[in-house]
């Protein structure tokens, strides 16, 4: 039975509506548009509706058979009453309703999840989580988050905030994330890869040493993509730097295999671009940390949707509606 879904990702600096087409275990991306989001809640949610009605129009069949849409956004936030609680990229929407207003625009039910969550349930059901019961998706872009799928179903906690990974922290020192210096986060993630390299060409500055070849004239301007390209180049200090953080991922990972013993654990974003820098120390900690049952039991691969995982997540949520979960 075909069935449409709509997604809609509200994000601090864009927002995004795309429709999909649901057969059977797959999913087919029609139609989606984007753009600035607005600075007011209201502003945005009103736009949301207006481009989402505009791509239902220009697509009839799928206007006719829309079955749910889903919302995807930064948490916090709570999902059973469809409120967003001030995200940190998203300071004005405190407290702010986008499920109802949808629901009565479209008639049909809305859910809202976090898009750690969202993009873990697009996995499961689309990509590399598919046949599991037990997965868990790491985000590892800008930040670092973790959805959960246990036992065949999304698991968010008490208050939606299961899967806040990136706040554990892994060692005493180390770039700060979630506020946390040494936090997972703080390893790994976007973020986190351009901190470290920041610093040591800090360091090599201050100490008039050779400067590592990601350096091009500021140290604020270094990239995870620079630090990278200066790794398969073989330049030491990017490599010690990749090396790090896979090993900080595999001690991440291990926590995951030994509380949780997944099937699999999926990885999204800078692990799929980079997994030759960092799944070999990545599996080198995991071996060294993890119980050897659970590790055995669990595979772990970057996300099947690859770069485009963020435009099913919003729909996957829709889909999770139609399933009753």
């Amino acid at each position: 039975m075909k069935l449409t879904f709509a997604g809609l990702d509200i994000g601090g600096t864009k927002c995004a509506a795309t429709i999909g087409r649901s057969i059977g275990d797959k999913i087919e991306l029609i139609d989606k548009i984007s753009f600035p989001t607005p600075p007011e809640p209201e502003a945005a949610i009103e736009r949301l509706g207006t481009e989402l009605e505009l791509l239902l129009k220009g697509h009839p069949a799928e206007k006719a058979r829309l079955t749910a849409i889903g919302i995807s956004c930064g948490g916090p936030l709570d999902s059973g009453r469809g409120l967003i609680l001030s995200p940190p990229n998203l300071p004005e929407w405190d407290r702010i309703d986008v499920v109802s207003p949808f629901k009565r625009r479209f008639g049909v039910p809305v859910g809202l999840q976090n898009d750690a969550n969202a993009c873990a349930l697009a996995e499961w059901k689309w990509g590399a989580g598919r046949g599991t019961r037990n997965m868990v998706f790491l985000t590892f872009g800008t930040g670092m988050g973790a959805g959960l799928i246990l036992d065949g179903r999304l698991y968010a906690g008490t208050n939606d905030n299961a899967g806040e990974v990136g706040h554990v922290r892994l060692a005493e020192d180390g770039p700060a994330g979630y506020g946390k210096a040494g936090s997972f986060e703080g390893f790994c993630s976007g973020a986190g890869i351009a901190r470290l390299a920041q610093r040591v060409a800090a360091e090599r500055l201050e100490a008039g040493g050779k400067l590592p070849s990601f350096y091009r004239g500021e140290c604020d301007s270094i990239t995870t993509k620079d630090v990278a390209e200066a790794a398969r180049q073989g330049d030491p200090d990017a490599v010690r730097i990749f090396r790090e953080v896979g090993r900080m991922l595999g001690r991440g990972a291990a926590m995951l295999i030994d509380i949780l013993n997944p099937q699999r654990i999926v990885i999204g974003s800078i692990y799929g671009r980079q997994q030759e820098l960092l799944q070999p120390v990545m599996m080198e900690e995991l071996r060294k940390e993890a119980l050897g049952g659970s590790l055995a039991a669990c595979a772990i691969v970057p996300a099947g949707l690859g770069e485009q995982v963020g435009d099913y997540a919003a729909l996957s949520v829709a889909g999770n509606l139609v399933a009753g979960q």
